[in-house]
């Protein structure tokens, strides 16, 4: 575990305790949820699809917070490669292949016990695989402690610290080019998560979440931002842009990943 997380998981302990003194208001109970979907497909002279979907069902009630999610991402398209000859005299060969460029998929859940109006103790588990990110599989599952900062009209605010056990298998995806072998990374690991929403009207809101995990061999963050807009009751338009950074990776991988859609929303 990073000196640089114990940090920050420390001023959000302290940040969510002074700011617990005002309570917020309580929140709806019972079950609530939406799901999203974006599918995008191209033919012709570019020959391309996309798809990309999540779901969240949430539960609350005077002594429990609890949530489980899932989404998946897959995009196929043309691919062209371009490969060298030997002989001076020959052309260079060129191929494309209608191909997976990215495939991911992720699930995950949280149980929160409420110590209070504002405060719980949390467990939460996360696994993810993906065949084109830096670390072809990583799960994690931890205990920490939470506080429900803000809620009002407008915002709402909650803060997560915890920690627990991570596992992360590299992805092999290079190996036979680059000569390194997938590695498994296995320890401790701090986690911290910070959720807010802003309201403008009835109508459209703007919601932000940071997820930080972080061990002695790598910092997995996160960021997810989407501005909402309801149609209907149950129905709206989301368009989200998210941010996913790795701080080490195999060489040829970036460390970076970033993702916009635009999704039709149904909410219950």
């Amino acid at each position: 575990m990073t000196t640089s997380a114990v940090f920050a998981s420390l001023i959000l302990f302290a940040t969510c305790t002074a700011f617990a003194a005002d309570a917020p208001a309580p929140p709806p109970q019972g079950w609530a949820g939406n799901g999203e979907a974006g599918l995008a497909s191209a033919s012709g002279n570019t020959h391309a699809e996309n798809l990309n979907a999540k779901f969240v069902l949430k539960y609350n009630d005077s002594r429990w917070k609890n949530e489980v999610y899932a989404s998946t991402l897959r995009n196929r398209g043309n691919v062209t490669t371009t490969q060298s000859v030997a002989s001076a005299n020959s052309a260079a060969v060129v191929t494309t292949r209608y191909q997976t460029t990215a495939a991911r998929f992720e699930g995950g859940a949280s149980s929160g016990y409420k110590l209070g109006d504002h405060s719980y103790f949390v467990g939460a588990a996360r696994y993810e695989r993906d065949e084109f990110s830096p670390y072809r599989d990583q799960s994690i599952a931890s205990l920490g402690y939470g506080c429900q900062v803000l809620r009002n009209a407008r915002n709402e605010l909650a803060l997560e610290v915890g920690g627990g056990y991570k596992s992360a298998l590299a992805s092999d995806a290079l190996a036979a080019t680059m000569h390194v072998n997938a590695d498994s990374q296995n320890g401790a690991a701090a986690r911290g998560k910070v959720e807010y929403k802003y309201s403008f009207n009835a109508t459209t809101s703007f919601s932000n979440t940071y997820l930080v995990e972080s061990t002695s061999a790598n910092t997995f963050v996160q960021n997810d931002a989407g501005l909402q807009v309801k149609m209907t009751h149950s129905i709206g338009l989301k368009a989200a842009y998210e941010v996913r950074h790795n701080s080490d990776v195999l060489p040829g991988f970036h460390n970076t990943d970033q993702l916009l859609t635009t999704n039709l929303v149904y909410s219950f």
